[in-house]
């Protein structure tokens, strides 16, 4: 019998990478890759990076510049996933199967969440630009959507794992509803939740880079400015900040979550 399995999921296997190899010479010849044209350029253009795409003493001169970009953009990302994790607090309550108060909720909850969540970020983005043009409200809406998806089915599935047990004890001895979120499924369930939200920052500081070469704002402007104006020195300073804060907001995240759970 274990026989058996084991040849049927080599098989498997087999097949799966028979079909991936076939699509890939199918796409090779589709598209007219060739492929040593495409290591030899990769070679090339890492020569010329290594030449051209570096930091210079006059690009320094813009540091002050590029630190206050910095700064906007991840107060930006920190008030757009603080916004969507109150709103994404209310849904994740009535959405839970643990919390819900009717089905309808639950089903109108956790749809909104699967909305948002598969919606990319460029997209939003992109739709935003059409009723706001491109501002720093543009931007914020863009992280606030995709946050609120997110963060909305994270706290659907924290709040669900806190079980039922505490609920079903605070509700037998004749606990309300709302005693019973706020005295046991909210303290239970609260480290996981600060947890999705550290993350959610880390990941919006860093899709905000991109939302600003859209929105026209933040950081991401400045290095499509500097980029397209073939600065390519102060481009790659800003490129090099934005690596070294990503860092800096991780180190920290991973020091609260180690503190809170």
């Amino acid at each position: 019998m274990q026989a058996d399995v084991f040849i049927r999921r080599r098989n498997n296997a087999v097949v799966f990478f028979a079909i991936l190899v076939v699509l890939t010479a199918g796409s090779i010849v589709i598209t007219q890759y060739d492929l040593q044209k495409g290591f030899t350029s990769f070679i090339k253009a890492f020569i010329w990076g290594a030449s051209n795409f570096y930091p210079d003493a006059g690009s320094l001169r813009k540091l002050p510049d590029i630190l206050v970009k910095l700064w906007e953009t991840v107060l930006m990302s920190i008030a757009a996933t603080t916004v969507a994790a109150i709103f994404s607090m209310f849904l994740a309550v009535f959405g839970s199967r643990t919390t819900r108060i009717h089905v309808s909720f639950t089903v109108i909850a956790r749809g909104i969440g699967s909305f948002f969540r598969n919606m990319p970020l460029v997209a939003w983005a992109m739709i935003l630009m059409l009723a706001f043009s491109q501002s720093s409200l543009t931007g914020f809406l863009a992280l606030f959507l995709g946050s609120l998806g997110f963060l909305t089915r994270a706290f659907m599935e924290t709040i669900d794992e806190v079980g039922e047990n505490a609920v079903e004890a605070l509700t037998s001895t004749g606990a309300a509803y709302f005693p019973v979120i706020f005295q046991a499924v909210l303290p239970a369930s609260m480290p996981q939740i600060v947890s999705w939200l550290l993350f959610m920052v880390e990941t919006n500081i860093r899709d905000a880079t991109l939302v600003g070469l859209l929105t026209g704002t933040g950081i991401g402007f400045l290095f499509d400015v500097y980029y397209k104006s073939f600065d390519y020195h102060v481009a790659s300073l800003v490129v090099i900040v934005i690596v070294i804060a990503v860092l800096i907001v991780e180190t920290v995240s991973n020091g609260v979550r180690r503190v809170i759970l």
